[in-house]
């Protein structure tokens, strides 16, 4: 524990494997006035994935509070990597965005604690943030406030549309698009798909159901092998029935003749809805377009809820282009300890291979042209 300015503020660092429980109603209040929160920062994520993923004794979560408020908290797990050990956040490859949080009011004076809190706790080298958004905490006063060395450079491209009716967005696109789209939303009405939103109590089977039409959708068709874990089944089921409950997800079932057909999850942030996950049975493909069903659903839901950004998350696939999207990129950020030689190490090689990877991109473009066409058959993302 760390005081500072007569009790007014002070931090603290939980090591211990149930450092997270009991933190709920805190950890909601402080999520609630940090502007930039990302669902992926929500107490039920993060309590669900360390359920799911944990090390033990690995949890090393910081907490700064403000006349005994708490107003900045950072969840990391010890990794290690070629020598180098490593603070990264809760959540892994299954977070879109990686960052801390932070009471908009007290911002900087917060993450200036966060900052010393963390320099403070022995054992590790670096600091790795591997998706930090535009505006986030981390890299905006967490950064600025850090007294070690930083590193950052370019992560995932994330494409996102403003939150606006579906008309409005649709009348913007170029005319051959705008018809297309159209026709499409035409062919949805005749189709006759009934839409339902899921209830938080209903969330388990739900679930159930979302992840056997994700797997039938890619069945031989190269899945991602993490969707098909039960560790991934177990943190959806425990964690969505949290977040429908508290506003920080919506689940839409889709129903033809009373058959469930397709199911999609959206996460819903402080400042965006994003599209995290769906299923569709293949035999839906044959009736309707997929994605200009899920855009029909998830824009609207942002713009009723007053958020103003509608978020396809990480990847720039081509039939994302459609809508005409904005890009986003996501930032890798490193925070190192001061004077070492192992973060700096690590730093090097973290951005020597993102420039090997990018350049690879550059010169061969032929392998997005078929991993794009790949996803054009396969119906695209996740």
């Amino acid at each position: 524990m760390i005081t500072v300015d007569r009790d007014m503020w002070t931090a603290e660092t939980r090591r211990g494997d149930d450092g997270l429980a009991g933190l709920r109603d805190q950890w909601e209040d402080l999520y609630a006035r940090c502007g930039t929160a990302s669902p992926f920062q929500a107490y039920s994520w993060l309590e669900s994935w360390w359920h799911s993923y944990a090390t033990s004794g690995t949890l090393r979560l910081v907490l700064v509070r403000h006349e005994g408020r708490l107003v900045a908290a950072a969840p990391f797990q010890l990794r290690h990597h070629a020598g180098c050990t490593v603070l990264t956040p809760l959540g892994g490859s299954l977070a879109d965005f990686t960052d801390v949080l932070a009471a908009d009011r007290v911002v900087r004076p917060a993450a200036r604690i966060l900052a010393k809190a963390l320099l403070l706790e022995p054992g590790w080298q670096a600091v790795d943030l591997p998706e930090s958004r535009p505006g986030a905490v981390s890299g905006t006063a967490l950064w600025d406030s850090w007294q070690g060395g930083r590193w950052r450079c370019p992560a995932s491209l994330c494409l996102e549309v403003p939150a606006t009716p579906m008309e409005d967005l649709v009348r913007g696109l170029p005319p051959k698009t705008r018809k297309t789209v159209r026709r499409r939303l035409n062919q949805l009405d005749r189709a006759g798909v009934a839409v339902r939103e899921v209830p938080a109590a209903e969330a388990g089977p739900a679930v159930a159901e979302l992840l056997r039409l994700h797997e039938l959708q890619w069945r031989g068709r190269g899945i991602n092998e993490q969707h098909l874990s039960p560790a991934f089944a177990g943190h959806l089921t425990r964690s969505v029935g949290g977040m429908l409950a508290a506003g920080q997800a919506a689940m839409m079932e889709y129903r033809i003749d009373g058959r469930l057909m397709a199911s999609s999850l959206m996460l819903i942030g402080r400042d965006l809805v994003g599209g995290y996950l769906y299923g569709a049975d293949p035999a839906l493909r044959e009736r309707v377009d997929v994605s200009t069903m899920l855009m029909a659903d998830t824009l609207p839901l942002a713009h009723r809820l007053g958020l103003p950004t509608m978020s396809m998350l990480r990847g720039a696939e081509e039939y994302k282009a459609r809508w005409q999207p904005r890009e986003a990129l996501n930032q890798r950020l490193i925070l190192g300890r001061p004077g070492s030689v192992r973060a700096r190490a690590f730093a090097a090689r973290v951005r020597t291979t993102r420039a090997a990877v990018l350049a690879a991109k550059e010169h061969a473009p032929w392998l997005r042209e078929v991993r794009d066409r790949t996803r054009r058959l396969t119906g695209g993302p996740r």
